[in-house]
């Protein structure tokens, strides 16, 4: 019961994600952390940084991250195939169709209406993202750095993780965090 409760779990947030893992989060933590507890929001961030710093899509690596935690290797793999199903059955069916139509202006107008709608779920995700993460100078001091780094260079994402791991453990050994 627990690995079908996994899979519809991940099918439902799998099917209602658009724009990617980003645009996710809001509904990946209503399901998963609020209504079947398998994961505190803090839990469910840090799945989800170390999703986005490993190889492959950041919604496979926290499902299975979530399911590993509720039901061990099978878990893991059930919520990933959870998370991709509704994906694939439903590019399946719009990529036989799409080409027909993707020249038209009003299905021109709908991405385009889509892609806004997924700017501000990620700008949700973003200001959540704030609050849980930066509650202190050190957290501002790393937020800034990280940000301007980003700004004027390009920087893979994996670098600025471990540099801000790196930099937790410093500030925690030098009595700055975490006491």
């Amino acid at each position: 019961m627990k690995l079908l409760t996994l899979f519809i779990s991940f099918a439902k947030v799998g099917a209602m994600t658009f724009g990617g893992g980003y645009a996710m989060l809001p509904i990946l933590e209503r399901e998963i952390v609020d209504r079947q507890g398998w994961a505190s929001s803090e839990e469910l961030m840090d799945y989800y940084a170390v999703g986005q710093c490993t190889p492959g899509v950041i919604a496979i690596n926290t499902a299975t991250f979530v399911g590993y935690k509720v039901a061990g290797d099978l878990g893991g793999f059930v919520a990933s195939l959870g998370m991709v199903f509704p994906s694939v059955v439903i590019i399946s069916l719009i990529a036989g169709i799409l080409t027909n139509f993707a020249d038209i202006p009003a299905v021109k107008s709908a991405f385009a209406a889509v892609r806004v709608c997924v700017c501000v779920l990620i700008f949700n995700t973003v200001l959540k993202l704030w609050k849980s993460a930066v509650k202190d100078r050190a957290a501002m001091v790393l937020f800034l750095i990280v940000f301007l780094l980003s700004l004027f260079f390009d920087i893979s994402p994996v670098l600025f993780v471990v540099f801000c791991a790196a930099a937790g453990i410093l500030l925690t050994k030098w009595g700055v965090r975490g006491k």
